[in-house]
């Protein structure tokens, strides 16, 4: 008898009981339960947080063998795969195996490409076997069934770009959609992070909603990035500083913004101890969008006390309206940025 779950996937916690999948040690990964809210996928690749993967690498010395195993050894004791030292997770690509049947009318069948567009740190999964690790891109093939809940919502493979393509896109979409809701014309905004995925496409978003009068400086921490981001023509500026040095961003920072503070900062760094790099060179009442995962709310709030800064601090919510949409019209709309990703994240 199939019976019908909770909407957010309570049933599946395991403990402490009461919490939601995201805040839960241990959740119900057995995919011999079928519910009539949930849908079962067969997944083929892993895009793991950039923070989260940051970490298990150096943790691993950047050994495949013993990344695989920590994977796995994180995924059988939590059933999902969310790192226990950042608390992030990623999302998969996958097949629809099993369309619950309160959810038939979602458009969905049996066979559709779909990419989860909610955190593995609270999906049910589980893994068979791990087939490869991509150490350059936060990638791991698996041969793996994943859950995706009443709740959970996810993007159809779009037909007119690589399934590899699409991933590495739609796994950083909150951050450009967050960008294009919040930088105005005429805005000063500043970039950390600038050179990565969700960095260029933050920058591409906020170069279109400033206007002729604003001003978008991306901050990388190698002098190679300068030059092939000035030339994406993302930014109006690059600056070159290490983000976990505040006072050197802040000089720099506001050196490239003619003494200026910003109204709006996006800190899409994968390294911890970047909150004041982030928020210091941000003017009182201005934004600081914090999309990183790496973010210590905790070092964010007390530090822009302890300078008296007040300041908008953003949680990087990995979901807003449209993402998926905004995100891949970007790589459909911008030549170059499309062959950077798929040079680099394909």
């Amino acid at each position: 008898m199939v019976i019908k779950g909770n909407k957010y996937g309570t049933h599946r916690v395991i403990s402490p009981e009461g919490v939601l999948t995201q805040a839960a040690q241990k959740i119900d990964n057995d995919m011999s339960k079928l519910y009539s809210n949930e849908i079962i996928c067969d997944v083929i690749s892993l895009n793991i947080d950039s923070a989260s993967f940051t970490q298990i690498k150096q943790a691993c010395d950047k050994d495949p063998e013993r990344i695989k195993a920590m994977i796995m050894s994180i995924v059988n004791e939590r059933g999902k795969m969310q790192n226990p030292v950042t608390g992030s997770g990623g999302m998969f690509i996958g097949s629809v195996a099993y369309i619950g049947e309160d959810l038939k009318d979602r458009g969905l069948k049996v066979g559709d490409k779909i990419v989860s567009l909610v955190s593995l740190s609270m999906t049910p999964l589980k893994i068979e076997s791990i087939k490869q690790i991509h150490m350059d891109i936060d990638r791991v093939d698996v041969v793996a069934k994943a859950v995706l809940f009443e709740s959970g919502i996810y993007a159809k493979m779009p037909d007119d770009m690589s399934e590899a393509l699409a991933l590495a896109a739609l796994d950083v979409a909150g951050a450009p959609a967050q960008t294009a809701k919040l930088v105005k014309p005429g805005d000063n905004v500043l970039v950390l992070g600038a050179n990565g995925k969700s960095g260029v496409l933050c920058c591409y978003e906020a170069m279109k909603r400033v206007g002729p009068t604003g001003n978008v400086v991306g901050l990388v921490r190698r002098e190679s990035q300068i030059q092939k981001l000035l030339d994406l023509g993302v930014c109006h500026k690059v600056i070159l500083a290490s983000a976990t040095s505040p006072v050197e961003v802040l000089e720099k920072a506001l050196a490239a913004n003619d003494g200026r503070e910003y109204d709006i900062s996006i800190s899409c760094v994968n390294i911890e101890s970047t909150e004041m790099s982030s928020i210091l060179p941000v003017k009182d009442k201005g934004t600081v969008y914090f999309f990183s995962m790496a973010t210590s709310f905790t070092k964010a709030a007390l530090g822009a006390e302890g300078i008296g800064k007040d300041v908008n601090m953003i949680i990087g919510n990995g979901y807003t309206k449209d993402h998926a949409e905004i995100t891949l019209h970007e790589l459909r709309e911008n030549a170059k940025i499309r062959e950077l990703f798929n040079t680099i994240y394909v």
